[in-house]
């Protein structure tokens, strides 16, 4: 697969990251503070969207079967587009007919679920399978932060349309969002798969998926990568939900510019992962920094900015919200670019023919881990709100143990052996833009210090 297809596949990630932002985090905000409903009301939301996500491995084993993945991506963008202007719908309805627009929103979260689980791990196994090794890391940096300018974009652009916020401007701006991204999505992968030679050798097996993926959760670095997928999420997924209320109860903010603040997350993110990126080319045949450590710091890191925001809910406006929400998401990028990273090589290690279920078993630990976070900081906050009397104290208290959670990551991957490059050992820099992959293609190199995870 060329470069340039490489950047075709990235559109596609961009426009999935497009529809994703606006119902995951705009919608949230406006169910709590325009209809005041319990937070909780939105975080089943989108746990169900989550939940939905369990599909990926099955779906990813579909696509290792029928050995295509676009009729994957381009149904999972459809049903996505179609979720997404769903949602945005119920929620405008609800603000007259609760039951009615709630049931519509919660249909729509389970086409939202479905699209992002068939186009994202389908998209991610496509360049698993036709990206040689040596333009697989920096096809992954490359795909990974488009899907960050998608959100970013989106989040930003949007949240200027929503002002001043009425329920009809958010159905026109949500509409017009899912049919952009739709047509994007189409014309960037039309051709794609037919030109680029595959690069993993098929198997000529064809088990039932139970054994697949009993196959597949045997291997010792795919079980080890799943158990750290899902802690490493679980960390920092439970102030998705409560960021945007946050803003508006203790900081004033409107909808737009609570939504122009989770863009300037993600924008954060993207500079994160750049950052990364750039830190991890050799310079004079030194590469500054390891997968572990950009693993460990940018956990770290998180939990510190994660206590800004408890100590900006003690001191109000004066606190600066808008830098300690991107220095969240420059230390979620950091991190995510050397999960990711390890992701796209250890999709095809192992037995042949298991990149899609692999690739589909990581992916629905993460969705776990986001719809328990999602549900866990709602229920927190509406719970701590109710004994204590204070929505700001409740958003913080969730903020200071989501900080624990990331100390807890940290302390989790230095236990766990990371691949490396052979002849390296398991701190080899990272290194997503150099064409020499970072992870060893001999996973017998690793297999041995990891046995015990």
């Amino acid at each position: 697969m060329s470069w340039f297809s490489i950047f075709r596949m990235g559109l596609v990630q961009l426009a999935l990251g497009a529809i994703v932002v606006l119902t995951t985090s705009t919608l949230n905000r406006v169910m709590v503070v325009e209809l005041q409903l319990a937070a909780l009301v939105p975080g089943l939301m989108v746990a169900l969207h989550y939940a939905v996500q369990l599909t990926r491995p099955r779906m990813g084993f579909g696509s290792d079967r029928g050995g295509l993945r676009t009729p994957w991506i381009v149904g999972g963008m459809v049903v996505l587009a179609l979720g997404g202007f769903g949602a945005a719908v119920g929620t405008a309805w609800a603000a007259t007919s609760p039951a009615a627009g709630l049931a519509l929103a919660a249909a729509s979260f389970v086409l939202v679920g479905l699209g992002v689980s068939a186009t994202g791990t389908s998209v991610l196994v496509l360049l698993a399978t036709r990206v040689p090794e040596a333009r697989r890391a920096g096809a992954a940096t490359l795909v990974w932060v488009m899907m960050i300018v998608g959100l970013a974009g989106s989040a930003g652009l949007s949240g200027r349309f929503l002002d001043p916020f009425n329920p009809a401007r958010l159905v026109l701006v949500s509409g017009v969002v899912s049919a952009l991204a739709l047509a994007l999505a189409l014309v960037a992968i039309a051709g794609i798969e037919r030109r680029a030679a595959r690069v993993t050798e098929p198997s000529t097996d064809r088990p039932d998926f139970r054994a697949a993926l009993r196959e597949v959760w045997a291997e010792p670095d795919a079980r080890r990568f799943t158990i750290f997928v899902f802690v490493s999420m679980l960390a920092y997924s439970a102030q998705d939900l409560i960021l945007e209320p946050f803003a508006g109860v203790r900081f004033g903010f409107t909808p737009g510019e609570s939504t122009q603040l989770s863009g300037l997350q993600h924008g954060g993110t993207l500079a994160g992962m750049l950052l990364a990126a750039m830190a991890g080319r050799r310079i004079a045949g030194v590469g500054l920094g390891s997968l572990r450590q950009w693993i460990v710091g940018g956990c770290l890191a998180s939990a510190l900015a994660l206590a800004g925001l408890v100590v900006g809910a003690a001191l109000g406006p004066g606190w600066p919200l808008n830098a300690n929400v991107f220095a969240l998401g420059v230390a979620n990028g950091a991190f995510s670019i050397a999960a990711i990273g390890s992701m796209m090589a250890l999709a095809g290690h192992g037995r042949a023919s298991r990149e899609g279920t692999r690739m589909g078993l990581w992916g629905a630990a993460q969705a776990v881990s986001f719809a328990l976070g999602g549900v866990a900081g709602t229920a927190a906050s509406d719970l701590v709100r109710w004994v204590l009397g204070s929505q700001v104290g409740a958003y913080a208290l969730v903020f200071a143990l989501e900080a624990v959670l990331f100390v807890a990551a940290a302390a989790l991957a230095l236990r766990i052996a990371l691949p490396a490059r052979a002849g390296t050992g398991a701190d080899a820099p990272i290194d997503p833009i150099d064409p020499i992959d970072p992870i060893d293609p001999n996973p017998r190199a690793t297999s041995r210090a990891g046995e015990t995870a």
